[in-house]
């Protein structure tokens, strides 16, 4: 076994200017990561226009890109005990950097998605790493802030990742998403190399766990796939949906087992046996879950029902980041003076209360109105994120930080996934439901619906016309009703997470429990 450096006398933390460039450098690297999980939706149609494959086919840039980031988050720790953590985050960044490129440089779709699936490899150990860096690179009382300014970047990003991309889409062109990549990440690796190589951690040659690995890939793929594709082949009434979900919980248990028993496992479980880890990684996840999934259905809702533009649905959906952007600081400060349950439970209460205001509106509703409750829910964001970050990583040595920030990322990072494709699906079906429903009530025997029938007549619509546009209007009702229904669930499911909360057990420190070099 051999370590490096050697056992000197460690270096105290950053001050001043260099520790402002070391954050500047990490949050934009930690933001052009997650930025590029969302930035490429708005842009789909038009890949897969200028690539000449179909739309569904383009979605193979979003889920290409989210399997290889989920895959390589939990494998971080690894990485990073064999390559230090500095080294392993520049060169993290550099990969990203290198693929972006050649992302925007592809001329088919395979060569795309293979680009993408190396992009998401690459981008894996930033995010959990950027957090690891930052807190050992500032004075233990200003780590709150640390965790602060980190989470403020990891979700913020998602936000303007849709409206950033559907500017650039329709004012440059889509290769463009992916070359604004290449000046802010070799600036990003350049600085935190310069201010923290002579900072880099002991390495420790470990042997790779391959069967935990081989168990990781094919299960987290298989599930990827399955989550993608399964609302187009109707789940499981596809024997292909069937068979990848088969497999995915085979691998996905089998890893359990191995992981448990494994000399060196690919992802520590063993962190699972820390209450505080379990509860604030069971929140983060289930939190995320409900929060992506309204992320994910309102957009659509305002472009495929309301008729809403790409730029206004992302200017609707972005002064949730307005409050989040201005709490964050203040919450970072003051961290240690916070009974942080109880600061996430006002976070679950406030995100409960915004998702069943939505799920009060109808199709009518006007931007202002829809606004409102965007900005409000956007003080629970860093009430959410930052404190839960905290009591996950309390009582931990040093040394699992970064396992545990990759396990941890690689949690929200699935609950994002599997939000999207159960959210989606559940919008689709209740708007079914809602539908049909609805058109019991068109019938001669509903004097409304006859009165408007007649009306539409006098204008001089004929009768297939006016079918057509009162199917139109039913579907409509449906799928607002239906949106209705996935932000009630949401605002429920915020609510069930409180009491799982208060299993954490104080104290939660300055920035979880032995962060101390």
């Amino acid at each position: 076994m051999a370590a490096t450096p050697d056992n000197s006398k460690p270096l105290p933390p950053l001050h001043g200017g260099k520790l402002v460039l070391l954050t500047a450098a990490v949050a934009f690297s930690t933001f052009m990561e997650v930025l590029d999980m969302t930035i490429v939706n708005v842009a789909v149609p038009h890949i897969a226009g200028s690539l000449s494959v179909s739309p569904s086919e383009g979605t193979w840039t979003i889920s290409s890109y989210a399997m290889a980031s989920a895959i390589m988050q939990p494998l971080t720790g690894w990485v990073a005990k064999r390559f230090g953590e500095v080294r392993t985050f520049v060169a993290s960044v550099l990969l990203f950097v290198a693929f972006s490129m050649l992302c925007g440089l592809a001329t088919s779709m395979p060569m795309l998605v293979f680009a993408r699936l190396m992009q998401g490899a690459g981008s894996g150990p930033m995010v959990a790493l950027s957090m690891t860096l930052l807190l050992s690179s500032y004075p233990k009382e200003r780590q709150g802030i640390a965790l602060a300014l980190w989470a403020m970047t990891v979700v913020i990003a998602p936000i303007f990742g849709p409206i950033l991309g559907g500017w650039i889409t329709d004012n440059l062109s889509w290769p463009w998403i992916f070359y604004i990549n290449l000046p802010v990440g070799v600036l990003a690796a350049v600085v935190t190399w310069a201010l923290l190589h002579k900072r880099e951690t002991k390495t420790v040659r470990i042997p790779i766990d391959s069967v935990g690995l081989a168990l990781l890939v094919v299960g987290i793929g298989a599930l990827q796939f399955m989550l993608d594709n399964g609302n187009d082949h109707d789940w499981f009434a596809s024997p292909m949906i069937t068979t990848l979900g088969i497999v995915a919980l085979v691998c996905l248990t089998f890893l359990v087992v191995w992981e448990l028993h494994a000399k060196h496992p690919v992802v520590d479980l063993s962190l699972f046996r820390q209450r505080n880890f379990t509860v604030g990684v069971v929140a983060l996840s289930l939190g995320m879950f409900a929060f992506f999934g309204i992320n994910v259905v309102f957009p659509l809702w305002l472009q495929t029902t309301l008729g809403y533009t790409a730029t206004w649905a992302g200017l609707a959906t972005a002064p949730v980041g307005v409050l989040a952007f201005l709490v964050s600081p203040i919450l970072g400060r003051n961290m240690h003076r916070l009974e942080l349950r109880a600061v996430v439970t006002f976070a679950f209460i406030t995100f409960a209360a915004t998702s069943y205001w939505f799920s009060t509106f109808d199709s009518a509703a006007s931007f202002s109105t829809l606004v409102v409750p965007r900005f409000v829910m956007g003080l629970a964001i860093p009430c959410f994120f930052i404190p839960l970050n905290q009591i996950y990583l309390a009582g931990l040595p040093a040394s699992d930080i970064a396992s545990a920030s990759g396990l941890a990322n690689f949690c929200r990072t699935m609950g994002s996934s599997m939000s999207t494709a159960i959210t989606v699906t559940l919008w689709d079906h209740r708007g079914e439901f809602h539908h049909a429903r609805l058109t019991e009530y068109v019938s001669p025997a509903q004097p409304a619906a006859t009165h408007f029938v007649d009306q539409l007549s006098h204008w001089g619509l004929s009768h297939q016309q006016t079918m057509g546009l009162i199917n139109q209007l039913v579907t409509r009702e449906g799928l607002t009703l239906a949106v209705n229904d996935v932000f009630f669930g949401c605002a429920v499911l915020f609510l069930a997470l409180i009491p799982i909360l208060w299993f954490a057990r104080p104290p939660f420190g300055s920035a979880g429990g032995a962060m101390g070099h």
